[in-house]
């Protein structure tokens, strides 16, 4: 009868005497972390248990597999903030607007520096979780951004880049707001305010574009 009952409970559940589980947006936040410091593979079901303060196989119960709880992690990371980058205004000079989507881009890091981590992982492995990453969160970023290129280029403002060049000229900068070790030890401050925080990311967009812009000229004979 005891076992009967125990087989029966819900999946992702403790039994009796067993320790509460964790609020769904602290799991996340701890996958987060595992994930940003010992990288996917490194990251074992046990290790992850661990550090979630579960079972053993609650990944399983609750999301299906690591894979599927990776995801979870990375929706809850990126999500929110895809969702936050300015859309399109057609009352904005295209340089002022690409300039608003980059400086957005930046801010969005500093919020989640683990997720730049992962992404540094990922980003030299040809897998699904690239695919994910690209069609989920990166071609969705890039389209935000390609009309304002395309008519910039159309006008003589900027020299015709393919995007993939395009993307390694914004997205590598950001590690200027999130790799935060580094940072200190070229001369940023140990606390930084929000404030500060939105200022660095707008000097950096600022001089990200204005680069992308200055790439016009060197294309002229």
């Amino acid at each position: 009868m005891g076992a009967r009952a125990e087989s029966g409970r819900r999946p992702g559940r403790p039994g009796a005497g067993a320790p509460a589980v964790p609020e769904e947006g602290s799991i996340l936040l701890r996958g987060l972390e595992a994930f940003a410091e010992l990288g996917y593979d490194h990251a074992s079901a046990r290790e992850l248990a661990r550090r979630l303060g579960v079972s053993h196989n609650f990944i399983n119960d609750r999301y299906g597999s690591k894979a599927a709880f990776w995801r979870a992690v990375v929706d809850h990371a990126l999500g929110a903030e895809l969702a936050r980058l300015p859309q399109a205004d057609p009352s904005l000079d295209d340089a002022e607007q690409l300039r608003r989507i980059i400086t957005a881009f930046y801010q969005a890091a500093a919020t989640t520096p683990m997720m730049g981590r992962i992404l540094v992982h990922e980003f030299s492995s040809d897998t699904e979780r690239l695919d994910y990453l690209h069609e989920r969160y990166i071609a969705p970023t890039l389209q935000l951004m390609a009309p304002c290129i395309d008519r910039l280029v159309a006008s003589g403002r900027m020299a015709p880049v393919p995007m993939h060049v395009l993307f390694f000229v914004i997205v590598p900068p950001v590690a200027g707001m999130v790799e935060l070790p580094l940072a200190r030890r070229l001369g940023r401050s140990e606390a930084t305010s929000p404030q500060q925080r939105a200022a660095t990311a707008q000097s950096l967009a600022g001089l990200v574009v204005n680069g992308m812009l200055g790439t016009a000229s060197d294309s002229r004979p």
